[in-house]
Parts: C-alpha cells; structure tokens; sequence
C-alpha cells in the first residue's frame, strides 16, 4: 500500500568530477536554470549544484555533488543508470540536430514505451534522455519549435532484484505499469520509474559519472515521518532523518541496493533568494557559517555559458585556478602535504595574499589511495629517481602553465606544506631558477646528495616546528640554501608537523617584504 504523500519524482543527484563541463552542460547546452549553490551538507568542502526550472520546483530538479578531477566510478546493479527529461514532443528533432551541432554523443530517435526518444551523454558519460512526450511547443518567428527542458520524466534503476526493487518503488506512490524486455515501468501521477532486470551484471561503483541517488516528493515532515515509521515496521534499510534546509529529507535503500531519498517539497530554493535570482549566491551549510569565507575559496569556481572564464589547459598535473575579484598580478603556487589535494592551502594563501591569484596543483604519486609528489621508501628514504623524474613534469607544467594562463613569471610565488614544502626545496636543487620566491611550511631535505645550486636570486622561508620529528632535517635544508646563496628568512615556531596560527602572519609579512624582491 502506497504511503500518504505526493507522488513523483523530487530531484535526482549525481556525481561530476568537471564543474565548468557540467555546467556548460545542463545550463548553456539543456537550457536548465542554475537555482542553487551550496557547499556540501555531508561535506562543506564539496560543491552542490542544483538545476531546475526557473522556479526550482520539485520534478525539475537534478542535482550534482562536485568531485572535482575525482576517480570515475562505474554504473552498475544497485543505482540509478540513466535519467530522461520531458521536452515538447515536436522539438526531438530540433534537440538532435543541436546535439550534433555541439558534438554532444546522441543516439536515437529510439522509441522506448511508446515515446519518441534521444539518448545524450553528460560531459561524465552519463546517460541524459530527451523524451518528446511534453506538450507541443508554438513555433517561433523563425519556425523553430521552443526546445525547453519541461521536467524530469524517468529515471532508470537496475537491479537484481527486480520484484523486490518493483513493489518497494510502489511505497512511494508508483503503480506497474508495461513492460518492455527486461524493463518493468512504475507510474506515478507524473513520471515513471524504470526498474530494469540486470541479473548477473556488475555491481555499482560510487565515483563521478555515476547517481548518488533519486527522491521522491513527499508533502510535508509529517509524510516524511510517517514514512520512517512505516519502513521501520517493515524491516527495511536504516533510515536516516535529516534537516536540508530546503526540503526535510529520509535516505533508506531499495533491496537492490539504490539509495532512495523522501523529500519535502518546501520550504524551498526561495528561502534564502528571491525569484528570479536563484542560484546566484554560493551558500555554506548551518553551522559552517564561521569558516564561509575559507569555504567560498576553497570550493571550485566556474563561470556562466558565456562568460569570460579562465581557459583550462592539458598540463601533466591536475591543477585549479582560483582567482579573487579583483586579482593582481601575482599567482602563487601551491603544492599540498601528503594526503591532500590542490585545494587544501587556498584558504591560507588567500589570507596572507587576498588579491593572489591561486593555482594550486596535486602530486602525482600515490601512496595508500593518497596523493604525494614522490614516491618513498620509508619515512627518511625517499625514492631519488622518482624525485628527479616529477621535478623533471613539474617544470614543464610550469612553463605550460606560464605560457597557457599567460602568468607572469616574475611575480610567481612557490607555496608548500610537508611533502610539497620538501619537494619545492628539491626542485631548487635540481632546477635553479625555476622557483624564485617560496615559502616552505616544515620542511626538510630529501635529496640524499643535494647538488650545489645558484640560487643567489632566489629568496626563501621556512618556517619550522620545533617539536617536529624532521626539525633535524629543516636544519640541514637551511645550511643548504644558505650555501648556495639563497636568501633565507628562517623560523622555528612552538608547533609540531601541521599548521599553526603562526603560519599565515610570518608568510604573509615575509611577502610583504622580502617575499616581494
């Protein structure tokens, strides 16, 4: 028996790992409105996307969690394969011949249940259909029917359990409908869910291009609640409550495996914007509020389809761009500890420098799943060739990135933490010139015979932890630099391996300083 809310589909969510893509996608090539931007509610440091129609409503929505350059996933047995969307049935080949155009990968028409249909794919392979099933659009002056992405019309589950998955869909207000193949369609007043027998296929994979999840709309909290309860007699999959400040929500797993979220349909995306501005303000989640300006830094930006952008270039390391609103000149560069990523030092660098560009870069190499720009052999071995080999693409990505951004290479400023701290001073070492300016945050030397160098033009900090296990090693890296003529300004500070409150105050008088010569 159906639970007592609103049928339909809610939104849809999914996964990207290019912001700029998805957005020139489903804003400049599907028409859809960008109608809120917020940082993650699981994970502030994550960007979420919502697009809809302009008023956001519930049944137009789809939503992207950003994982920016992160590992593809793989679609599979226990999420949501493919989402369609309901444009006016005499625009299908109007919507082909433009995908073509823009050389986005189309199949079809198909026919599928008796509707005319385009099979697309998103920048991250996912499978977007345009179903020509929505009311017939006027013409225009020049005869051209209106193209308008009207709402979401289905989406597709596969399952190995495809009776189980079926009459778990019928909770929420669906109903069998026909069955095409391997295909059983569930109907609400609305849209249809697609349950699809895929015995013996592969298991999904989380990652980006694939469906995080579906919701269903529910009426208010009260639906909402009722549903808990009800699921819970029922033995269901934990369910999970939570508060999305624009709509309450339950997450519980379908028994093939895909994540289902009940959704309210308000308060909604006008809660904190006006109609007609929605999506125009990053938002940060309740409770994040006091580092939102660290946030706004460190979520990736983008621009609209048609505004000036920064151009992305194919260099040999994944690299962001960060650039402030009123930038200078000056870009520094920066080079992340082991573990992190090319976003974890914006924040600090747009404190010591708030008009700096930033271009922050990940290592390449990888020890446990985590990113490091050497490979090593233990905690005071480092692998030597490997050092040699990635100081080798470094610069090359340097002189690509000058070139491709058209940086200005005098007012570059190298920033490193731990391991990019060690391999900047390593890149000195192997490279002279190349780095000028850098601000090494607890480093050491890892070079095992470190060449002599003229670095008589280059100017440096280090700032050290007195109580850090590599201070003896930040000792001998100073003596190395002061050999080869660098100038060094030199701190140890009453900290350990990570970052102090120290840190940002001596970085950023050093470049108002020395760091500016």
């Amino acid at each position: 028996m159906s639970l007592p809310f609103a049928t339909g589909i809610h939104h849809v969510t999914l996964i990207t790992r290019r912001v700029q893509d998805n957005v020139d996608f489903y804003v400049g090539f599907l028409g859809l409105h960008l109608v809120k931007r917020t940082g993650g509610f699981e994970d502030a440091e994550q960007l979420h996307l919502f697009y809809g129609n302009a008023e956001a409503e519930p049944g137009t929505l789809v939503t992207f969690l950003v994982w920016e350059e992160g590992a593809p996933g793989r679609v599979g047995n226990g999420q949501v394969s493919e989402i369609a969307f309901s444009v006016p049935q005499n625009a299908i080949g109007e919507w082909m011949t433009r995908a073509i155009t823009q050389r986005v990968p189309v199949e079809g028409p198909l026919h599928e249940f008796g509707e005319t249909v385009l099979r697309l794919k998103d920048p991250d392979g996912i499978i977007v259909k345009l179903v020509g099933n929505g009311p017939a659009a006027p013409a225009g002056e020049d005869g051209s029917a209106d193209l308008a992405v009207q709402r979401l019309r289905a989406v597709t589950i596969l399952t190995e359990t495809p009776e189980e998955t079926s009459a778990f869909i019928q909770r929420f207000g669906y109903r069998p409908g026909p069955v095409s193949g391997a295909m059983q369609r569930m109907l609400s007043e609305t849209d249809a869910v697609d349950i699809r027998d895929a015995t013996g296929y592969v298991p999904g994979v989380p990652g980006t291009g694939t469906a995080d999840h579906v919701a269903f709309r529910a009426a208010d909290v009260a639906d909402v609640r009722a549903a808990e309860a009800e699921l819970s007699k029922r033995n269901s999959s934990p369910t999970n409550f939570h508060d999305r400040k624009y709509f309450s929500s339950l997450y519980v797993r379908e028994p093939g495996g895909t994540l289902i979220e009940l959704a309210t349909d308000g308060p909604g995306f006008a809660l904190d914007e006006a109609p007609g501005h929605l999506g125009e303000t990053l938002f940060v989640p309740p409770g994040d509020e006091a580092r939102a300006e660290d946030l706004k830094v460190l979520l990736p930006q983008f621009s609209a389809p048609g505004a000036p952008r920064m151009p992305r270039r194919d260099l040999p390391f994944v690299h962001r761009f960060f650039v402030p609103d009123e930038p200078s000149n000056e870009t520094i560069v920066l080079l992340h500890g082991s573990g992190g990523n090319e976003a974890d030092l914006m924040p600090l660098a747009h404190r010591i420098a708030p008009q700096a560009m930033l271009l922050g870069v990940r290592g390449r190499a990888a020890e446990e799943g985590v990113p490091r720009w050497f490979r090593r052999f233990s905690s005071t071995r480092f692998d030597q060739e490997d050092i040699r080999a990635e100081a080798e693409a470094f610069a090359a990505f340097v002189e690509g990135a000058v070139s491709g951004y058209r940086l200005d290479a005098e007012r570059l400023v190298f920033l490193g933490l731990s391991n990019g701290a060690n391999f900047l001073a390593a890149l000195m070492a192997l490279h002279p010139g190349l780095v000028r300016r850098a601000i090494l945050l607890r480093p050491m030397l890892v070079l095992d015979d470190a060449p002599r160098a003229d670095l008589a033009g280059s100017s440096v900090l280090m700032v050290s932890g007195r109580q850090d296990l590599a201070a003896p090693s930040a000792r001998r890296l100073e003596a190395w630099l002061q050999e080869n003529h660098a100038s060094l300004e030199s701190h140890f500070i009453d900290t350990g391996h990570g970052l102090s409150d120290e840190d940002g105050p001596l970085a950023q008088a050093w470049l108002q300083g020395a760091g500016r010569r």
